[in-house]
């Protein structure tokens, strides 16, 4: 969509991401005029898909919670065409494949929960009393509940260290990019929560689907794509091609790294980065859409994609996803296929590498005490909204952007 001439507007929104996506469109609603600028050719922020090689590529591992309130509220999940993972995982302990999943869906394939074959019994009720206490209680009991790290309120729950060092550190590391599991433990109750009551997916035309979709309801001349911000002034913004742009209030809507540099006195958290190698393989090696989980914590985890959507693939081939913490170094992918050749039970020589793509500042830094909700005004005219300023989640993003065209329209 291009935008209008006029200079002038309500409202400008810096960031076509989630969360200036829902900013924007809370704002059109309330009738405000809004421009919204993208540095980038396409919408999504960090929720971008492209196509390499016949396969549609993510940009870093993603998945989709149909649990989340935001998106029940926002999006059409028809349209979407969901494709969903197997509820649960598969974990690598060192050559043994534990079975994880959720006995509340798929009762049969749980033999590995077994009292002794992957944990004990008082592990296993434990475990229970977690997951029931967390599915059942409302979100804000546990928005309110008592903040420690993730390790502490696992301990407080009765979960032994084995168990913890066995399962929860390694699957949460994938989680939320944190392999010391310092997060925020409020921030960790909901998400465990969110799992138990969704279901984990991706869209069939690949993640770029969610923002795209909320995109198609901007009118046209609200956007403007490859239109860098430069900086703030005191009347709008300048762009990186010297054209001056009015409005009443700018929000920042960007990344923490980008925000920090628009707004030098904000307060940003750490971002935590994380780097995804996409492989071509003749056939699939494993046959069902399942995550698989590596226990040694070399690799976070892996998956066949075109056995979850076989929309990421033309040729028939296998799309296999596999996720490293922290950005790329030399000589990591021949190390990723090394692992994957013992983690598939196969040999990996011929697959093909298709692309590895970091994603810097995936996810903001929720170590404990971390507030779940931030307000996004920050003076006269100047707001920020982000997953920054909540929690790192489509969750957090979606609802940082509609509490920002709030407080736009309250101050107004």
């Amino acid at each position: 969509m291009a935008s209008t001439g006029k200079t002038h507007s309500d409202v400008i929104v810096v960031g076509a991401g989630l969360s200036g996506l829902a900013c924007t469109l809370g704002l059109l609603r309330a009738g405000l005029s809004v421009r919204l600028l993208e540095a980038s050719d396409a919408v999504g922020g960090r929720m971008r898909t492209d196509t390499v090689a016949g396969f549609r590529l993510d940009r870093g591992f993603q998945v989709f919670n149909t649990s989340y309130p935001q998106v029940k509220r926002r999006l059409d999940l028809r349209a979407l065409r969901l494709r969903p993972f197997t509820p649960g995982m598969l974990l690598d302990t060192g050559g043994r494949r534990v079975r994880i999943g959720d006995p509340t869906r798929r009762p049969h394939p749980v033999a590995d929960l077994l009292p002794g074959r992957f944990a004990s019994t008082r592990d296993l009720a434990a475990l229970a009393v977690l997951s029931a206490r967390d599915l059942l209680a409302p979100p804000s009991l546990l928005r309110r509940g008592p903040e420690t790290t993730t390790r502490a309120a696992l301990a407080a729950a009765g979960v032994s260290p084995d168990l913890v060092e066995v399962f929860f550190r390694p699957f949460l590391a994938g989680v939320f990019l944190d392999d010391s599991l310092e997060t925020s433990s409020r921030f960790f109750h909901l998400v465990w929560r969110s799992m138990l009551r969704g279901s984990l997916c991706l869209p069939a035309a690949g993640i770029r689907a969610v923002p795209d979709q909320l995109a198609a309801a901007l009118p046209g001349g609200t956007l403007r794509l490859d239109a860098p911000v430069q900086r703030l002034e005191d009347t709008g913004v300048l762009l990186g091609d010297g054209t001056a742009l009015t409005a009443d209030a700018v929000v920042v809507a960007t990344g923490a790294s980008a925000a920090g540099a628009l707004l030098p006195d904000l307060e940003t958290p750490a971002g935590r980065s994380v780097t995804t190698h996409y492989h071509a393989a003749v056939h699939s090696p494993l046959a069902e859409p399942t995550l698989l989980v590596d226990g040694t914590g070399m690799l976070l985890h892996t998956a066949v994609l075109t056995e979850v959507a076989p929309t990421y693939g033309t040729d028939g081939r296998a799309l296999v996803s596999s996720s490293v913490l922290g950005a790329d170094t030399p000589g990591q992918e021949t190390a990723v296929r090394s692992r994957l050749a013992e983690l598939y039970r196969t040999d990996t020589g011929d697959w093909e590498h298709i692309a590895s793509r970091t994603v810097t500042d995936a996810l903001p830094a929720m170590g404990a005490p971390h507030p779940l909700i931030r307000t996004s005004r920050l003076g006269p005219g100047r707001f920020v909204c982000g997953d920054h300023r909540a929690t790192g989640s489509v969750q957090g993003a979606l609802a940082s952007g509609s509490r920002a065209a709030r407080e736009v329209l309250a101050e107004r």
